[in-house]
Order: C-alpha cells, then structure tokens, then sequence
C-alpha cells in the first residue's frame, strides 16, 4: 500500500525540522544554558504540532467537497492561532525568563518553521503531482 499525498509531505519535513531543532537546540543550550534546552524543546514540540495538524486536516478533507476542505482548513488555522496565541501567554506569565529562556525560543521557532517548510516544499516537487483534465 502506498503512502498518501500527506504522509509523504510530512515524512519529507519531519527529518529536516527534527535535526534543525535539534542542532539549534543544542547550539542555543551551549550559549544560553538550561533555560534554552527547555525553550528549544517547546519550540519543537509547538512546530510540529502546529505544522501535523495542518497535513491531518488536508488529509482528512481531501475527499469532501471544496466548501467543506475551506470550512475545515479555516477551523484548524484559527484554533491553531488562538491555542498557540494561549499557551504563548501561558508560558509568559507562568513561566520566569530564567525556566524558559524567550529570545532561544524565538530563535529555534523560526529556525524549525523554516527548516519544516523548506522539507515540506522539498517533498512535494518530489511527488510529482500529475494534473488531470
């Protein structure tokens, strides 16, 4: 059995963003300490759940009707900014800057956001997606 358009997309960008946020992680520990392990971990962890629930709701809607897919796609993207705009205030306000260091945070965020985006690109010109008339 054959891997769906999905699976494949987010095998291609799990690696690329796992080693960015692991070397980032590693980087940003060695500089900053404890606080930026901790940081860089969350970091992680809020990238691929951020980007997962993206390719699970294409891959769920794929097969209902564009109206639908819009409804669904619309729903993830605001539940994904209202959860990630609370646990962001969670962690500012809960959290002392010296648990979980903000700037190694922001830092690793972009760095597996890119990396994520740029192995996502990577994989899809590598399906090499046929258009049918």
């Amino acid at each position: 059995m054959t891997d769906s358009f999905e699976t494949k997309m987010w095998q291609g960008a799990f690696l690329p963003a796992l080693l960015t946020g692991i070397i980032s992680g590693v980087c940003v520990t060695i500089w900053r300490g404890k606080p930026a392990a901790i940081a860089s971990v969350i970091a992680l962890l809020l990238v691929f759940i951020f980007f997962s629930v993206h390719l699970l709701v294409a891959k769920i809607s794929k097969d209902v009707e564009p109206v639908l897919t819009m409804l669904f796609a619309m729903f993830s993207y605001f539940a994904k900014v209202i959860l990630l705009g609370v646990l962001l205030f969670l962690i500012s306000k809960f959290t002392a800057p010296s648990t979980v260091d903000r700037t190694s945070f922001g830092i690793c965020a972009i760095l597996i956001t890119l990396a994520w985006l740029i192995g996502e690109i990577r994989a899809y010109l590598k399906l090499r997606i046929g258009i049918q008339p």
